[in-house]
């Protein structure tokens, strides 16, 4: 019994690991078209009519994301948790009027700092296709990290950490 269960377990971990690898060449090929170059916006307008100011010398998580995306509402919550140590600015892609998405936002207890991006321009210019989409750029506004569909809270915050130095 004990040597069937220590079996069950190594398949188990190979298939684990199998899958990991898959789901990173998927990410990589899916990311292969985003934009490189370093991050020189200074400000931008956010949903609330703020104007948010890329100035701190932080590693940024800029995320693309949709109100219609399914996988999007799942990893949700992780960039909700995200935003409250690092810094995190969100673009709502062809999602609707501000008050949908704010709804949307209200309804899913989310309060992390977007942008709408009704017409989709703003998501051109990075050259996003695949949503959810997240970049991650060093103090020095570096593109260091790029993720295509869902991704962990504790995969971003290790990124995020490795962004730091």
């Amino acid at each position: 019994m004990k040597q069937k269960l220590m079996s069950l377990l190594k398949e188990s971990l190979k298939f684990l690991i199998i899958i990991t690898i898959a789901l990173n060449l998927v990410s990589l090929y899916k990311s292969r078209d985003i934009k490189k170059d370093d991050l020189i916006m200074e400000n931008i307008q956010l949903l609330d009519g703020i104007n948010h100011s890329f100035k701190s010398r932080k590693p940024l998580v800029i995320h693309f994301w949709a109100v219609w995306c399914p996988v999007c509402k799942i990893e949700n919550p992780a960039i909700q948790k995200l935003s409250k140590d690092y810094e995190v600015v969100t673009v709502a892609v062809n999602s609707g009027s501000d008050e949908k998405i704010k709804k949307f936002m209200t309804e899913n207890k989310l309060d992390f700092k977007t942008v709408n991006d009704n017409d989709g321009n703003f998501s051109k210019k990075f050259n996003i296709n695949v949503y959810p989409t997240t970049l991650i750029y060093d103090k020095n506004r570096k593109l260091v990290f790029s993720e295509t569909g869902y991704t962990s809270t504790p995969g971003l915050r290790l990124r995020l950490l490795w962004a730091s130095f």
